[in-house]
């Protein structure tokens, strides 16, 4: 077979050439978008920054097959991989404790104002804590939001740390309440309890926006906030609103609605007029960028070692499953 895989580093490279060694493997460092077209691929193997659009699949007319090497897969259009006979395989674990230690990496960087107190230090050469006052996450209450495996390995550390922990899902799993010192409650609950709010539910239609405009009034003023899931999930002008407001008095941002726009905002200029709603949440990311109050990290929570070489294995796996007819990690359509 012919695969194509994208946003690989030398190392990424010399693996999947290596674990694929039967088949003819072209990797390029570049993203999907960016790299020259090889069109007769009949494997696409790409990560989150590779839009697998209706656009760039109509240049690939032997495509059978797409690995994305992640979890999610927001990046990729399932319906037009259906119209076209295009199987969608994914990652579903390679990282819940990767992503929940850096949650909480974040997390102590909003609490404790770390990221500023470096800041001082190196680019100011100032030695003093005058407004480094911080807060202990000792005793405060944590919203998780998604109960996943992402999810409840954060309500352990949470545990681990005193923190009451309250939990929202659309399915609620019973036994981990039992497992774990948490509570299900409903989300404007947790909104309104929550001292810290934390993002681990995938991005689905269902969790577009799931924080928006209208209940992040609901936020107990002076929480924070850390979205290591996907920035879609929190509508950006809302973000904004809460934090102009004080409502919100911080965020943790690993990702960002429109995240794949920063620093290529020209891309969006050929697009049409259908891209001016898109402008507008990128301008709303780079008003975000400036703000003292929010830290702002480019979608790194995976980026391990251990992780990416957890990801490659099973990318490798459901590459090799479908070649022998036994496709594993199959998303659903």
């Amino acid at each position: 077979m012919k695969i194509y895989c994208l946003e690989t580093e030398q190392w990424v490279e010399e693996y999947l050439k290596k674990s694929l060694a039967e088949h003819d493997v072209v990797c390029r460092p570049e993203t999907l978008q960016d790299a020259e077209v090889v069109a007769d691929a009949l494997v696409l193997c790409v990560f989150v920054n590779s839009r697998v659009t209706a656009e760039v699949l109509a240049k690939y007319p032997s495509l059978k097959l797409v690995v994305t090497r992640s979890t999610g897969y927001d990046h990729i259009d399932l319906v037009e991989c259906q119209k076209r006979g295009v199987v969608v395989c994914n990652v579903p674990s390679y990282g819940e404790h990767t992503v929940a230690e850096y949650t909480f990496a974040l997390m102590l960087s909003l609490s404790r104002k770390i990221y500023e107190g470096v800041r001082r230090v190196h680019e100011e050469n100032k030695f003093h804590t005058d407004g480094l006052k911080g807060f202990d996450l000792f005793g405060k209450t944590l919203g998780v939001i998604g109960t996943g495996r992402i999810g409840c390995h954060v309500i352990e550390i949470a545990n681990g740390l005193g923190m009451s922990v309250v939990a929202y899902d659309s399915l609620p799993k019973a036994e981990l309440e039992k497992s774990f010192s948490m509570k299900y409650v409903t989300l404007e609950e947790l909104l309104e309890r929550a001292d810290v709010l934390t993002i681990h539910t995938p991005y689905l239609p269902s969790t577009h926006h799931l924080l928006n405009s209208e209940n992040l009034k609901l936020v107990k003023s002076g929480a924070v906030l850390v979205n290591t899931a996907r920035g879609a999930i929190v509508e950006t002008a809302g973000l904004l609103s809460a934090l102009k407001s004080g409502r919100l008095a911080g965020a943790a941002l690993d990702v960002l609605e429109e995240e794949g726009y920063v620093g290529e905002e020209w891309k969006l200029f050929g697009e049409g007029r259908g891209a001016s709603g898109r402008m507008e949440t990128v301008l709303a990311d780079h008003i975000l960028l400036r703000m003292p109050n929010v830290l702002i990290t480019p979608h790194n929570a995976f980026n391990t070692q251990e992780a990416l070489e957890r990801i490659l294995q099973v990318s490798v796996e459901n590459i090799l499953g479908f070649d022998g007819g036994e496709a594993k990690n199959l998303v659903k359509f």
